[in-house]
């Protein structure tokens, strides 16, 4: 069978790492009798500086007629006095407003391997942590009214953002969440700010009226400036997160760092089709760029993510995650996993090579 997968290399570390996933997919292909179809499509920076758009209508409709994408990285300190509406970071809204993809799940998992280069005290990692953090992405803050105005108690000018949920669009990410949560241990904490933000109490109301329809989940509820202490505190005591767009950025970089680099995690985000966007939650690294030593594990880890959630090749995904921690077992570190060592790193190609050896 074959499927077909939008590569989106995008800008700075975004080509290398993408190039590795490719190389990976296409080993486990050949692995399982499958056979991958890939067409690139600019993106970001790039696409900015070829056609005058971060996101060109080719690229839109490319990935519209791919069964998933894959996505390197955009963006880059000589795009950053662009207007807004051209800066690569649009092109990531955009994408996700065009595909329909509304909920970004991220897994932040502790490898045993690498529990020296958590920041974390060793008696906090010790047990080690697997958590998801399930995102709403397509309303909130980021997509709520904004601008500039003058202000009614200052004679100044002032901006605003308004975050704005409807019940519909919390019903549809609290689903997502509480299916997630029945395949694993039946435990989900809800992160708001209901204490303050109304949008927050309609959040949590509508979350406890979707419990009703889950009685095998518990569910806790959480502020979120609590939750940014207690994923330092104790992060083996989440299982399954749900929260909203802004709170679900910042939480998912926090808990990037608490596995030791923000090189290791993937990404997906999904609809109400199989067809996904997948990408590492690290940015374009642009003063690396160039120099062959990008971690490519979180690109590789999202192309398995694929593989499992749009394609259903639940065997090959677990081959790939399994060749990545196989590979660390055995000491193959890129630099940003030094943890203080004189040890020799490997650049991206050596990291990816290793990975390949053990599929």
């Amino acid at each position: 069978m074959e499927y077909r997968i939008a590569l989106l290399k995008g800008d700075g570390i975004g080509p290398e790492v993408i190039d590795s996933a490719r190389r990976i997919l296409e080993a486990v292909g050949e692995k399982y009798d499958r056979h991958f179809q890939f067409s690139e499509y600019l993106v970001g920076g790039a696409a900015y500086v070829a056609t005058g758009a971060p996101l060109p209508q080719e690229t839109l409709n490319g990935c519209l007629a791919s069964d998933s994408v894959l996505l390197g990285a955009v963006g880059g300190p000589q795009w950053d006095n662009l207007p807004v509406h051209l800066r690569p970071e649009q092109a990531l809204f955009a994408l996700r407003s065009g595909l329909g993809l509304y909920s970004n799940v991220r897994p932040v998992r502790m490898y045993r391997a690498l529990k020296g280069a958590s920041p974390l005290h060793p008696d906090i990692v010790a047990a080690g942590f697997n958590i998801i953090i399930v995102r709403e992405l397509t309303g909130g803050i980021y997509f709520g009214e904004r601008g500039r105005r003058t202000s009614h108690l200052y004679d100044s000018e002032e901006a605003f953002d308004t975050e704005c949920y409807s019940v519909a669009e919390i019903e549809r990410i609290g689903r997502v969440a509480f299916e997630m949560a029945l395949g694993r241990s039946k435990r989900l904490t809800s992160i708001d700010k209901a204490n303050v933000l109304e949008s927050s109490r309609l959040w949590r109301e509508v979350m406890h009226h979707l419990s009703a329809e889950y009685p095998q989940v518990e569910l806790a509820d959480m502020l979120v400036d609590n939750a940014a202490m207690q994923l330092i505190r104790k992060p083996a005591q989440f299982d399954v997160i749900v929260t909203s767009n802004m709170f679900g950025d910042i939480l998912s970089d926090e808990a990037s760092q608490l596995t030791g680099s923000i090189g290791l995690l993937p990404s997906s985000s999904l609809g109400n089709t199989t067809r996904g966007l997948y990408e590492p939650i690290h940015g374009s690294a642009p003063d690396i760029a160039g120099l062959g030593i990008a971690n490519p594990i979180a690109t590789i880890l999202s192309a398995a993510l694929m593989l499992r959630h749009s394609f259903g090749l639940l065997a090959a995904a677990n081959s790939i995650e399994a060749a990545v921690e196989a590979a660390l077992d055995a000491g193959c570190r890129t630099r940003d996993l030094l943890m203080g060592s004189q040890a020799p790193t490997l650049s991206t190609t050596e990291m990816t090579e290793e990975i390949l050896k053990r599929l």
